[in-house]
């Protein structure tokens, strides 16, 4: 019996159906690339004799993964399968590398995995500078070099300026401190498992027998280090590399992170044999706005020839609105959406507004806010990720599981108190050496052959003070379910004088916002200690409120179910589609977003073919209508500048079909009223099917 292949066209079925060595799937926007993947997976397991736990595929979002098992599960006669199955980003599966095979690398196993934040703390002692923009420049080099397999020596090699040539200093300093602290950052997640691979042939031996078959998703978006893990995981002595890598070299956008389009070239390069299977037909997308895609990214280069076409039918004329400047351009997006939904009878979440940067997302949010209709953000910071909350939740974290280096490492730092990086490293090798903690490790009795009094004695008293809270946070209280939370919260509070750090640290009105943040946080945990808002919940002890509050900001962010506007970047909105999209600010200076002058021409021509990819994704993301605006004027700081409308409009060719650009003025509320009266006059349309 054959695996379901039911709904597959000719060329999805052969991508399905392929097993003759390693196949690339030419995968368009809206052409089914997950029904492939998944399709595929079940017809290995089903037909071709893998066991699931043989068989990995890699995505680049934990939400993608999360959705291809629960597909593939429905997909299966026995859908318990699906759970054997490694379906991951490649940070999780190198997580799981390192867990299994530590020891070969030199780490204890239960290695701290540092956040960003933890990250750009140790920059900013290594570069001893409280300038942001030049910490978070050399933590972006230290990312890029880390993607590109770049070692520190290299790096400092190939240094053109000084501050590279500075940036590459801290970088060997910050390979060796996170060695010390028996860590590792975002990055080592990939790159530490591709070097113990290229170096360890038993390990990546056993790794090439546990994944028999990989599948990798939106393959045009892998930086240099990620191609390198799928290829030692593929070839072999005597091994036939058995994978399919599905992307599309229109959509490659995140060159800025370190992705590069050239692994699509390699790919035949390195696997001669490679098959090529173009997916073309497009399933979402109606044929003037597949028109208008295939016209814009004709004008880059080609890797591989392609053309979207679809069934949908002509669809609606593409409008595109010149605006006199950004304050019109969000009126005139919240009133058209409005009118536009209450037309064609649509749901608010059957609508999104697109743009470039966030910055143009401010103004946008206040026509909305005055048109009453409800929105959502994507890409926007998570409460639990601002550094204010983060500093108290490793407090938290810590009083729940010492063993959490991480946490105790922004805890012992944050406010400062006398614990430097010097004292950390020697802290962090003997941890290393004794397999334990940095916590535990505090607490041995060779630490003082290693540290004076002076740096010993307040890693001990901050230890101390842990687990004084600990314990009350556990001990049984009046209820029987331990000390008062919101009294151990104070204490805490109190006792760590985070107030006076923030102060002390910034701005006073940044500091004033940080700290109220923090209080509403403090007192949002209390009213849930206490049972809720209306006290009728069950009460929590620290312990059980520090447990909930690391479950809630792990799965914040995923009910995102109700009825709004989803307004993103572009970049954000890739994978995503909607009915109808307003895409805005396309002008020149924001699409294509204005580079660098002094960049050389091939890098700035390289600059605009990536902006492009951007147009393109932004315009398939729609369904059944595409509205552009731009503005004749703009604000730039405190200067008002005149603007040109995008080349990419131009690009679009849409005067050459019935999609003829409108230029719209700003409507008035009289023209409004008009307009709403007419529509109320005329026969609604069926509701949209989504």
């Amino acid at each position: 019996m054959s695996a379901p292949s039911f709904g597959l066209n000719k060329p999805q079925s052969e991508a399905v159906h392929y097993m003759a060595g390693p196949c690339l799937v030419l995968a368009g926007a809206g052409s089914g690339k997950t029904r492939v993947i998944t399709q595929k997976i079940a017809h290995l397991i089903e037909n071709c004799g893998y066991e699931s736990r043989n068989i990995a595929a890699l995505t680049f979002t934990n939400k993608a993964a999360l959705e291809m098992q629960e597909r593939i599960a429905k997909l299966l006669k026995d859908p318990k399968q699906a759970k054997h199955l490694t379906v991951s980003t490649f940070h999780s599966l190198g997580v799981k590398i390192l867990r299994q095979e530590s020891q070969h690398l030199g780490l204890k196993d239960r290695f701290s995995i540092m956040d960003s934040d933890d990250c750009f703390s140790l920059v900013q002692e290594l570069a001893v500078t409280t300038d942001k923009a030049i910490i978070r420049g050399v933590q972006n080099s230290i990312s890029l070099w880390k993607n590109g397999l770049v070692d520190p020596d290299l790096a400092e090699k190939n240094a053109r300026t000084e501050d590279e040539a500075q940036a590459a200093r801290i970088y060997r300093s910050y390979v060796a401190t996170l060695k010390a602290y028996q860590a590792v950052d975002f990055d080592d997640l990939i790159r530490l498992p591709v070097e113990l691979f290229r170096s360890n042939e038993e390990v990546r031996d056993r790794w090439q027998r546990k994944l028999r078959y990989l599948l990798i998703d939106e393959y045009q978006d892998t930086n240099t280090c990620q191609y390198e893990l799928v290829k030692l995981l593929v070839t072999g002595i005597g091994k036939k590399p058995m994978f399919t890598a599905v992307g599309d070299d229109d959509q490659a956008i995140y060159a800025w992170r370190g992705a590069t389009i050239e692994n699509l070239k390699l790919l035949g390069v390195d696997f001669p044999n490679l098959h090529l299977i173009k997916l073309e037909q497009n399933y979402r997308s109606s044929t003037r706005i597949l028109q208008a895609a295939n016209a814009v990214i004709s004008n880059n280069p080609k890797l591989f020839d392609k053309t979207l076409w679809s069934e949908h039918g002509l669809g609606d004329p593409i409008t595109v609105m010149a605006m006199d400047d950004e304050e019109a351009e969000a009126d005139q997006i919240a009133i058209t959406l409005s009118a536009h939904r209450f037309e064609r009878r649509a749901k608010f979440a059957d609508y999104a507004i697109l743009y470039r940067g966030n910055h143009q997302a401010r103004i946008l949010e206040k026509s909305l806010r005055r048109e009453r209709i409800p929105y959502v953000m994507s890409g926007g910071q998570s409460y639990f990720d601002r550094a204010e909350i983060k500093d108290i939740i490793a407090y938290l974290r810590l009083i729940a599981n010492q063993d959490d280096d991480p946490a105790f490492i922004r805890a012992v730092t944050t406010p400062r108190r006398g614990v430097g990086q010097a004292t950390l490293e020697v802290l962090g090798t003997l941890a290393g050496q004794w397999q334990c903690s940095l916590f535990e490790a505090v607490y041995k009795g060779g630490l003082e052959d290693k540290l004076t009094d002076r740096q010993l004695l307040p890693l001990r008293k901050f230890c101390d003070f842990i687990n004084a809270l600990e314990s009350r946070a556990t001990r049984p209280g009046p209820s029987g379910s331990g000390e008062n939370a919101g009294k151990v919260l104070d204490d805490m509070m109190e006792a760590i004088n985070y107030e006076f750090y923030l102060y002390d640290s910034f701005e006073e009105r940044a500091a004033q916002a940080r700290w109220q943040n923090v209080v509403d946080f403090i007192n949002w945990l209390k009213e849930r200690a206490c049972g809720g808002r209306d006290g009728e919940g069950e009460e929590k002890n620290l312990l059980e409120i520090t447990q909930m509050v690391a479950l809630m900001s792990m799965l914040e962010g995923r009910d995102e179910e109700q009825d709004a506007v989803r307004m993103s970047t572009l970049h954000a909105s890739k994978g995503l589609e909607f009915p109808h999209v307003f895409l805005v600010g396309v002008e020149e200076g924001i699409l294509p977003h204005k580079g660098d002058p002094d960049t050389p021409p091939e890098e700035a021509a390289a600059r605009v073919e990536e902006e492009r990819r951007l147009m393109y994704v932004g315009i398939t993301r729609a369904q059944r209508s595409l509205h552009l605006s731009w503005c004749k004027r703009r604000k730039r700081a405190k200067e008002v500048i005149e603007c040109q409308i995008s080349r990419f409009v131009k690009e679009m060719r849409l005067d050459e079909g019935e999609a003829v650009p409108q230029e719209s003025e700003k409507i008035t509320p009289q023209a409004r009223l008009a307009n709403l009266k007419a529509l109320l006059q005329k026969p609604r349309n069926t509701p949209e099917q989504s």
